[in-house]
């Protein structure tokens, strides 16, 4: 049984999430931590739960997505894993910073490992699916868990809307067929988890996303 703990994070409100089961082994997905205080949170409820991080996973390399980047380097050794797309497609972190009137310096970590749709990303005795959702960045990935009925979705799907398409490589017609064929096509009752806001489900989204 995967256990999902999320944490809000940085000036965009992003959600940082962590992944555990049983063996205590977790995978991190888009580390948006940015201040001192939120880098405790995280750390210490990984401590404190005693658990391993196996994988630090990035749904898109949008700069909200990925402050904690260096965070997770100096404190676990993992450096991010993230589509091949994003990686040449987007600006880097503090390129992005300085167009977004961000004052901060950010020190960058290179992905180690490309993510491409159809992997499966092991930890413990669990398993996620990765599903290539563009349209929101030019490589945006979710990740899937049948058995315990949920995907983690970054930017491409919220509540009751669908990921901005005006940053770097956006295409709204890219990303609804994305959504519509990847996302959708997933057991109604799966829960949706988002880089930002609540939780939803593809039932709930099918039935009244006016996106979609």
């Amino acid at each position: 049984m995967i256990t999902i703990k999320s944490f809000e994070v940085n000036y965009f409100s992003e959600n940082t999430y962590l992944l555990y089961d049983e063996t205590l082994e977790a995978v991190l997905i888009d580390c948006g931590c940015m201040r001192k205080e939120e880098e405790k949170e995280l750390s210490d409820f990984v401590a404190q739960n005693n658990l391993t991080i196996k994988r630090y996973l990035c749904t898109h390399l949008h700069l909200d997505h990925i402050f904690g980047n260096s965070f997770v380097y100096k404190t676990y050794g993992l450096k991010p894993e993230a589509h091949k797309a994003d990686v040449e497609g987007l600006p880097s972190p503090n390129e992005q910073a300085r167009l977004f009137g961000i004052p901060t310096r950010i020190d960058e970590i290179q992905v180690e490992k490309y993510l491409v749709g159809g992997q499966t990303i092991a930890f413990g005795n669990s398993e996620l699916q990765v599903l290539s959702v563009p349209g929101h960045s030019p490589g945006s990935v979710a990740f899937y868990n049948k058995k315990n009925g949920f995907v983690v979705v970054g930017d491409a799907l919220f509540a009751g809307s669908i990921g901005r398409t005006d940053l770097w490589g956006g295409n709204q017609e890219i990303l609804v067929a994305a959504i519509k064929d990847k996302l959708l096509s997933l057991p109604d009752e799966t829960i949706v988890y988002s880089g930002h806001g609540t939780d939803t489900t593809i039932i709930e989204e099918k039935l009244n996303n006016p996106y979609l």
